[in-house]
């Protein structure tokens, strides 16, 4: 720490790390010792650093503080643009006090109402290569006793980030400074069910058992507002806010949440806190007398998180009365502002500050479902996005607000899936949204209460019906792989959603894909968020593709990488890229008579392995109980590591489920496993079944009997020979799919079929033959592109 002595310390410099710097100026030398609001912990392992002073232009001396990232000049006066600048050793970039660059972008508070785009709060990174975090105005939380407070002095409190492109160096020790992020619960991974609706008991139960027949999963039930009463005496008010269960609706509460429970569903209650807690609750009598009132006068509780008094009654009489019952978690569905009874204090904050660490201290994996409310919000996870519009700007801008809320650390955010209200029918749009929500943080159904938005599957077309429950029933099946991100998160500060940018930090196209982005560790999805080309009858998004080899994990397809180009889909898929060596774990579904117990989100008996050929692969599947707070300790964690490695030579890939090691108590007694193999021709070893080949590269499937996860298993795939993409079989699909006059299919197909007979395995003649075609015929853009697309395994 580098500060002045005399007469008055008034600055301090605080060296973190080589890039990241904690610069403070107090007139009168008080400075913050505590946790604030956004951090938690100050002390990072010794760096190395030099000071010296030196004369800077002006012929007055300047400080000078060294790192092996950073060059800090000062002139040990109150901050100045002309008096405090550091220069980033990476980028060559310099930053002077106030400079505000080219942010990369953060998150917001709130998509209430967005129909599009809005402005995003600055995040950790820019174009140049740092960004400057102000903590000055943040209320600090008490050592001595945990109590918030607002800052009582005026101070400067700045953390200057200078990763340049280190974006997950800066991410990680943005962490360290600010907390973890916490684990969620299990079930939070899988489907959602939630919407603004005046259900009964009956009518919800049913909802699930139809859930059941359809085969479709789900884990988590939102019972919104109308749980509560809602009609109250005009004379207390609106029915916004409310506590006490409507029995007309549900008229034994404990009755139906065991319910919920018994069928593997969590529920969370919708509360809208602001107006507390008035005469006609049930609590009301014990919360009047916790705070000082007498019942008799009938004078409302206000709602006031700053009363450690309200506090207390409030948690005791509301929130751990209805979690006996069987409520799970809360959404704190906060909409009325930035103002609380402590000045500079955002209630928001301490509704999810207070609401989290009520878990905490009682010992229960803490979850909440809230808004953002400023950075280091990712300590209080999960992120309400709020009510927004149901159209394809909306959709459009979710997949970068998603993956760009990363830049902040604010990975778990949840959002209407399918949009909320307001926009117009449209089918194609409801599946391209739904498809975003299966490859999001959270996938949440959620729908206002116009009795028009329908959001059921087996209320939908047939051929919507159909690609509605494949993709939710794959949101489930990924729980396996989710929750091991979920710990990755947690344990090494790697988001499940980040920008292309991240992980390729010198590929300009990296900054300019808006609907591509890391999913865990394993995968890229594209987000289609148009409207499907009328002739082409398909969809595309804008890609870049890495260097490698990449499969569609949806339809098997092969794509040689380092290029930027659109990829194109119908209606039924998107574009989800395993690499080579990535191996994707998923829970095996059996579905016939499975009824209620497809909801369970528990450890898997089966698990299916997605194995991409072409490089040697490993991963580690993280397990625990998924609801307790043991995943803190070893003790509580079980880990298998999955080893698939190819032997060229003996046209041979060797399987490695290895045992399980750690608390194993948590696995099923015994496992199967299913290996998929993409980008291959070959078969199972003769002791295991062979496997079905796929239609665009080639998949062979090798399957384990039961074994025990504490001794593992082996298994090899012999004969194996890489596989292309069969661009005659996927041409003719193409074709055959479009609304194009015939005889320019058949000119087209025959062009193609003649090309691959004559060039065989010469992708680049192929593509010469394609473009030709397009030249020659007039092709409009998309369908020449797409054609292209089909040869781009080579």
């Amino acid at each position: 720490m580098i500060t002045n002595k005399e007469p008055v310390t008034t600055y301090r410099i605080s060296v973190l790390t080589d890039c990241l710097l904690r610069l403070e100026y107090q007139e009168a030398g008080h400075f913050m010792e505590d946790r604030t609001q956004i951090v938690e912990n100050r002390v990072f392992p010794g760096v190395h650093y030099e000071v010296r002073r030196a004369a800077g232009a002006d012929g007055r001396g300047r400080l000078i503080v060294e790192t092996d990232g950073l060059l800090l000049t000062y002139d040990e006066k109150e901050f100045s643009a002309e008096g405090l600048s550091i220069l980033v050793k990476s980028t060559g970039n310099v930053w002077h006090y106030g400079d505000h660059p080219s942010n990369l972008g953060g998150t917001a508070r709130t998509l209430d109402t967005a129909d599009g785009a809005i402005p995003l709060e600055d995040g950790l990174f820019s174009r140049e290569g740092y960004a400057v975090l102000d903590d000055s105005k943040s209320a600090f939380i008490r050592l001595s006793d945990g109590q918030i407070c607002p800052r009582s002095e005026a101070e400067t409190d700045l953390y200057f980030f200078g990763y340049g492109t280190d974006y997950q160096r800066g991410l990680k020790d943005f962490y360290h400074l600010t907390g973890p992020v916490p684990m969620l619960p299990r079930y939070a991974l899988g489907n959602w069910w939630s919407r603004f609706h005046r259900y009964t008991e009956e009518e919800y139960l049913r909802l699930v058992e139809d859930f059941a027949k359809e085969q479709v999963p789900i884990s988590v039930a939102v019972i919104d507002m109308d749980w509560h009463i809602t009609d109250p005496d005009p004379k207390y008010g609106s029915g916004w806010t409310g506590y006490t269960w409507n029995r007309e609706l549900f008229p034994d509460p404990e009755r139906f949440l065991q319910a919920l429970h018994d069928r593997h569903l969590a529920t969370t209650l919708n509360v809208h806190p602001a107006d507390g807690i008035r005469v006609f609750e049930e609590m009301y009598p014990q919360m009047a007398e916790a705070v000082g009132i007498d019942p008799r006068s009938e004078d409302p509780v206000e709602f006031d998180m700053t009363d450690p008094s309200f506090r207390a009654a409030y948690f005791t009489y509301v929130n751990h009365y209805y979690e006996k019952m069987g409520v799970d978690f809360w959404w704190v569905d906060w909409q009325q502002g930035t103002k609380s009874r402590m000045e500079g204090i955002d209630p928001l904050w301490l509704l999810n500050h207070y609401y989290y660490q009520d878990q905490v201290d009682r010992k229960k994996r803490p979850m909440i479902f809230s808004r953002y409310a400023g950075p280091g919000s990712h300590r209080y996870p999960i992120g309400f996005s709020g009510d927004t519009c149901a159209t394809w700007k909306s959709l459009e801008f979710q997949p970068y607000f998603t993956m760009t809320a990363s830049n902040i650390g604010y990975g778990w955010w949840s959002h209407d899936i399918c949009g909320h209200m307001h926009g117009r029918k449209n089918d194609e749009m409801m599946i391209r949204w739904l498809q975003l929500g299966v490859f999001s943080p959270i996938m949440r159904l959620h729908s206002t209460s116009n009795p028009f938005f329908i959001k059921e599957p087996w209320n939908q077309s047939p051929e919507m019906r159909r690609i509605m429950d494949r993709f939710m029933r794959l949101r489930h099946r990924m729980i396996p792989y989710t929750y091991t991100m979920n710990y990755r998160a947690y344990a090494e500060g790697i988001p499940l959603i980040q920008p292309m940018y991240y992980e390729h930090p010198e590929n300009e196209d990296a900054y300019e894909v808006r609907n591509e982005y890391v999913f865990g560790s394993e995968l890229i999805v594209g987000a289609i968020t148009e409207e499907t080309d009328p002739a082409l009858r398909m969809a595309g998004v804008d890609m870049v593709l890495p260097e490698g080899r990449y499969y569609d994990l949806l339809n098997a397809r092969i794509y040689r990488g380092g290029k930027r180009r659109k990829l194109y889909r119908t209606v039924e898929e998107i574009p989800v890229l395993l690499k080579a060596g990535g191996i994707l774990v998923l829970g095996g579904q059996e579905y016939k008579e499975a009824g209620y117990a497809l909801n369970d989100s528990g450890n898997p008996e089966v698990l299916e392995i997605y194995y991409g050929a072409g490089a040697d692969g490993c991963f580690e599947l993280y397990e625990d109980d998924g609801c307790t707070m043991e995943y803190l300790r070893e003790s509580g964690r079980c880990i298998t590591r999955i080893e698939i490695k190819q032997d060229p030579e003996k046209r041979e890939i060797h399987v490695r489920v290895n045992p399980a090691y750690g608390n194993s108590a948590v696995l099923p007694k015994t496992r199967r496993v299913r290996v998929h193999v993409l980008g291959v021709k070959g078969k199972a070893g003769e002791e295991r079944k062979a496997g079905e080949e796929r239609k665009a590269g080639e998949e062979v499937l090798l399957s384990s009997e039961e074994f025990l996860p504490a001794r593992g298993w082996s298994g090899v795939i012999t004969d194996v020979e890489p596989a292309r993409n069969d661009v005659r079989k996927l041409a003719f699909e193409l074709l055959d799919r479009a609304w194009i006059e015939y005889d320019l299919k058949d000119t087209l197909y025959r062009g193609i079929c003649e090309a691959l007979e004559a060039a065989g395995d010469d992708r680049e003649a192929l593509r010469e033959c394609i473009r030709k075609l397009q030249k020659e015929q007039d092709l409009a853009e998309n369908l020449a592109d797409a054609l292209l697309e089909l040869t781009e395994d080579a």
